[in-house]
């Protein structure tokens, strides 16, 4: 990974600093952002630097030179810590060698390690360290570092009881797209997920808060709204006794200036028949939906604790293809299980054969201190996990091919992120969310970023379409 501060997701290279100034009129002090993990991480970054900038701190694009460096840390996964981890190191070689004056660590990484005497412990050179939900005071160890106070401080708040709310931040994504936090926190009880422990259980934002931020992002210029949570469709259970997702769209719907709202992390419990409903007949709901299902095999759901069996998740995807029309589906598996067998690996192998899901993402299973999983027989070799991921992925990538291949020859309304050379642009169909799924390159007209326009589809670039600008209907086919 490249270490930029403020990381621009609509960048060709995936990486490009910006800066910002502070919104007071005196400077307080320079700083630079990194921010690592998920889309739910990266509005906690947004909000912090809202936060920092209203008090007089000014976002810098370097490092090096800064008064200090905030690093916003995933902990997800042993990989997500390692790099987590990789990222501190270098900020704290800068200050070492006095690039800059500190660094401050936030978000899931020290979170998670609170309970393993802290990361304090291990990388005793950081200056400040601000857990998940103690990041509304990220001001205030920025105020003692940049006043000269030498005492370490570590900032942990426990898990809210009411949403956080995520008004007024910095965002970081470009102008015409945004993500939108619903909830916080998690009630599931996976066997391999940490989550919970690091961000709490469930809580609802209040449906009021959340059309409000609806309504101030698409007035900041965003046209796509990017729905997340750790559990889109459980939104609503425990502030209003029953989930309400479908009624939170309906509201949505009607915020004026919105071409796309998109939905991430849809866990396959709860989803309604009355949901169904609301996405295959909105304008505005485009169908694209995330469900990350983990497996297919009912034995391996159980010791997963996902609540779900095979049966009733292949009757929901019947359920999907034949009540959304065009409906793109994105979902992830993870392979190595403890007690996964050949048999069913097969069966999931066989189920993606035959389901031919457009989006897909395959993890090894990674052992994390401190959940269920860890105290389940059967734990496998890392060479096997590793086989069976690349068996899959491999499998997928026949498929996604043949879908971008399908393509060809269709026009496609394109939301265009960026311009990467002179009269050529990148943009993505409904069926691709920033940064994980594909994207087309678009040619024959001057455009902006924002533009959503028709484009007639050329060629498939491996796993990309290619395509040119068409304002005339009549030479092209619509997408089918």
């Amino acid at each position: 990974m490249a270490i930029l501060p403020i990381i621009d997701p609509s960048s060709d290279s995936g990486s490009q600093p910006l800066s910002a100034p502070a919104v007071s009129g005196q400077v307080k002090g320079r700083y630079a952002f990194i921010t690592l993990g998920c889309p739910k991480n990266l509005v906690d970054s947004e909000t912090m630097l809202g936060s920092l900038s209203r008090e007089g701190y000014e976002l810098v694009s370097e490092p090096a030179g800064s008064d200090f460096v905030v690093i916003n840390t995933c902990g997800f996964i042993e990989s997500s810590r390692a790099e987590s981890r990789s990222v501190i190191q270098e900020m704290l070689d800068l200050k070492r060698a006095g690039g800059t004056r500190g660094v401050i660590v936030a978000g899931c990484l020290p979170e998670r390690l609170e309970q393993d005497g802290g990361l304090l412990k291990q990388m005793p050179e950081i200056d400040h360290v601000v857990g998940v939900f103690g990041r509304d005071e990220i001001t205030k160890v920025a105020d003692r570092l940049v006043g000269g106070a030498r005492e370490q401080r570590e900032l942990f708040r426990p898990a809210p009881i009411r949403a956080l709310n995520d008004q007024s931040r910095l965002r970081i994504t470009p102008q015409h797209y945004a993500y939108l936090k619903i909830s916080e926190g998690c009630d599931r009880t996976c066997t391999f997920c940490s989550i919970p422990s690091m961000r709490g259980k469930h809580v609802t934002k209040p449906m009021e808060m959340v059309l409000s931020e609806a309504r101030e992002l698409v007035d900041d210029g965003v046209r796509e709204l990017i729905l997340v949570a750790q559990d889109t469709t459980y939104y609503g259970m425990d502030l209003y006794g029953e989930v309400r997702l479908a009624k939170l769209l309906r509201e949505l719907e009607q915020v004026e200036g919105l071409d796309w709202i998109r939905l991430m992390y849809l866990y396959p419990i709860n989803f309604t028949d009355e949901l169904i409903s609301v996405i295959a007949d909105s304008s505005v709901i485009i169908p694209y939906l995330d469900m990350p299902l983990q497996h297919i095999n009912s034995a391996v759901l159980k010791r997963m604790q996902r609540r779900v069996n095979g049966e009733q998740t292949r009757d929901l995807i019947g359920r999907l293809r034949d009540r959304i029309p065009n409906v793109v589906l994105r979902t992830t598996f993870i392979t190595g299980f403890p007690g996964e067998t050949d048999e069913q690996f097969e069966e999931l192998r066989k189920f993606v054969e035959e389901t031919r899901f457009e989006r897909l993402g395959v993890f090894t299973y990674s052992l994390e201190p401190g959940t269920p999983a860890v105290r389940l027989e059967g734990h496998l070799p890392e060479e096997v996990k590793e086989a069976r991921r690349d068996e899959l992925m491999s499998l997928q990538q026949e498929i996604a091919f043949e879908h971008a291949e399908r393509m060809v020859g269709y026009e496609l309304d394109v939301l265009i992120d960026e311009e990467v050379g002179e009269g050529v642009y990148v943009g993505r169909t409904f069926a691709d969310a920033p940064e994980i799924d594909s994207t087309v390159i678009v040619t024959g007209a001057e455009l902006e970023p924002g533009d959503l326009v028709p484009v007639e589809i050329l060629e498939r670039d491996e796993y990309d379409l290619v395509g040119i600008v068409s304002f005339d209907d009549e030479d092209s086919e619509e997408a089918p």
